[in-house]
């Protein structure tokens, strides 16, 4: 009777764990472990022999185990209201780039701009155990809510308001768009539309502020009719523009996000025979390929997308690790615009009719 061996499947691989390791480097298990980790003393000859064991035996460590052990997990939540939006897939480039150098991974969320499912993805980061999160605007300003969730973990609102305690990083959206209202005003437009998300949220609220800001130093009675500000402003641009541009009283300017609306204002357009920039001068909030491939060009409130995303990587990752973050009374870094000229705005030549 002669005997077999079982060996494993070759469609099952085998786990390689610490003891492989430290087997085949000839050092205890607590000698791999402190090697692997650089968490305490090793001679330099035990180290070396343990990374040629490690990337012989192609070691992987187990997450699972780290995180029970460290209490972390080397990931990351990140927020946005619109996935589809291409200003923040720059953002999100940016974040994940700057974390990854320190070793983290990243998990991107999208709440649709809507808080409740904005909750659900916060409660399940939580229970995936993220380090941190960053949260960027969503349907209301909430910063009570953020200031509940910042008691055991790191948080940063990005573009969007926190409490006293907290830290976010925001753009001047007041500033570029009191700018860009300037420039049209200059040219001679005093029918100004104004085209952006809805006023509850930080941006929407501060590019108005901005708008009212412009007109109200030139001794102009801001018209509401002008200001579209709403929570699904993406979907409803064509016919918002459209109304505006049929109006006996039609603005011969716009200033509109320059994503989605942007397309939406342009449909509007060319639907009901507008020129750019003869009959109707347009400047987009983000610069984007649309913005920059479109005939004419169209000149576009700008800020360093990719900055944002930096910026808010590097403030969580000083709340990750405790680095006096939370003993200040708020932490915000502020991020500026410029306009970018381009050939889509001139003096208006008629009086709207």
């Amino acid at each position: 009777m002669t005997s077999r061996t079982r060996t494993p499947s070759s469609a099952t691989p085998v786990r390689v764990t610490i003891r492989d390791v430290a087997k085949a480097a000839g050092v205890s298990v607590g000698t791999a472990s402190r090697a692997l980790n650089r968490s305490g003393p090793v001679s330099e000859a035990a180290l070396q022999a343990v990374e040629r064991a490690a990337k012989a035996l192609s070691y992987a460590p187990d997450p699972i185990a780290q995180s029970m052990r460290t209490g972390t997990s080397g990931v990351v939540g990140l927020l946005v209201s619109d996935l589809a939006n291409p200003l923040y897939a720059r953002i999100i480039t940016a974040v994940e780039t700057r974390l990854q150098r320190e070793g983290y991974a990243m998990v991107v969320g999208n709440t649709h701009n809507n808080k409740v499912q904005e909750e659900l993805m916060v409660d399940l980061f939580r229970r995936r155990r993220v380090d941190g999160l960053i949260l960027g605007p969503c349907e209301t300003e909430r910063p009570d809510y953020l200031a509940q969730i910042s008691r055991d973990l790191a948080v940063v609102a990005m573009d969007r308001d926190f409490g006293a305690h907290g830290s976010g990083v925001h753009v001047e959206h007041a500033r570029g768009s009191y700018e860009a209202t300037r420039y049209l005003l200059d040219l001679g437009h005093t029918r100004i539309a104004l085209m952006t998300s809805d006023g509850a949220l930080r941006p929407g609220r501060e590019r108005i502020n901005g708008y009212r800001k412009a007109m109200e130093e030139r001794g102009l009675t801001v018209d509401s009719a002008l200001v579209r500000s709403r929570r699904s402003a993406m979907d409803l641009s064509f016919s918002d523009a459209l109304a505006l541009l049929s109006a006996k009283d039609r603005p011969t300017a716009f200033i509109c996000l320059g994503t989605r609306i942007l397309s939406g204002v342009l449909q509007a357009m060319k639907q009901t025979g507008h020129r750019m920039p003869e009959d109707v001068s347009l400047i987009c909030v983000g610069d984007s390929d649309l913005a920059q491939l479109y005939t004419p060009a169209i000149t576009a409130i700008d800020w360093d997308l990719e900055a944002v995303g930096t910026a808010a990587a590097e403030m969580l990752l000083r709340g990750i690790k405790g680095d006096d973050v939370k003993s200040v009374t708020s932490l915000e870094i502020r991020l500026a615009t410029c306009v970018v000229m381009r050939q889509s705005c001139a003096p208006p030549l008629r009086s709207a009719t």
